[in-house]
């Protein structure tokens, strides 16, 4: 298996706790995710693994505890300005706008472009035309990354189940992130778009310098491209490791077959 090593850490997690009424979904969970990893996040259903990823990218607000990206607390602020750091996420089901082709789908996504505002389309063609010119290309040079060229002029909503998860990774990467947050990126892919997208997040580490956090139910894909591993039960975290570290951890081993939800 192929691995980076962690440089500093990019993202930090610190005693974080979610409360819902009674429920801590999340219940003081800490750790680090250091640069240049994969690093995949594991547990039992109900863990808190979605919840946490909810709160790192400001979807939710946490109860208490610290979250940290690139060394700047981003606990407490809004997902478009998380997103604006370098943090992009995607989620377990694509949310590709189905009546656009696969292109302008990752066009749509810089903010701030020339041609949302009308003054500026009306005085200023030429610059207008050249900004859409470049993020076209950056758009088209992504959808070669990851596969997709033939389907670029394709309704997104006419895609297969692995074709719209590399679509949505690949609207993430079109913000210019840092670190991806991705969720369950596996579920509902068949194994042949799988291994191409493992492949892809290999090369866009290994190329582009992504980092990753990574949750996923597949232990096999898990083991064969994170690392490292860490794991959560009960919203909190359990064990932190290498994946043969993680696999042998008896406390590990307790969560999974012992009923922890």
């Amino acid at each position: 298996m192929e691995h980076a090593k962690g440089g500093a850490p990019i993202l930090e997690v610190d005693g974080v706790v979610k409360e819902f009424g009674g429920l801590r979904a999340v219940d003081g969970c800490s750790f680090t995710v250091e640069s240049g990893t994969i690093t995949g996040l594991i547990g039992p259903n109900g863990a808190g693994k979605s919840t946490l990823f909810n709160l790192i990218t400001g979807v939710l607000r946490a109860s208490a505890g610290r979250v940290c990206f690139n060394g700047r607390a981003i606990d407490g602020k809004p997902p478009h300005a998380i997103a604006r750091l370098g943090l992009a996420r995607t989620f377990q089901i694509p949310g590709e706008l189905t009546r656009m082709t696969t292109l302008e789908n990752l066009m749509l996504v810089p903010g701030g472009q020339g041609g949302e505002s009308l003054w500026r389309a009306w005085l200023l063609p030429r610059r207008v035309r050249a900004e859409e010119a470049r993020i076209r290309e950056r758009a088209l040079d992504l959808l070669e990354t990851l596969g997709l060229t033939l389907v670029r002029n394709e309704l997104a909503g006419n895609l297969s189940a692995g074709q719209k998860k590399l679509l949505e990774l690949g609207r993430a990467l079109m913000a210019g992130p840092a670190l991806v947050l991705l969720d369950e990126p596996g579920a509902g892919v068949n194994p042949t778009l799988m291994a191409t997208l493992t492949a892809r997040i290999r090369q866009l580490r290994e190329e582009r310098g992504v980092t990753f956090l990574i949750i996923e139910h597949d232990m096999e894909l898990v083991m064969g491209l994170c690392d490292p591993v860490i794991v959560m039960a009960n919203g909190k975290t359990l064990a932190q490791g290498t994946p043969a570290e993680v696999q042998a951890n008896p406390l590990v081993l307790e969560a999974y077959l012992g009923g922890a939800a």
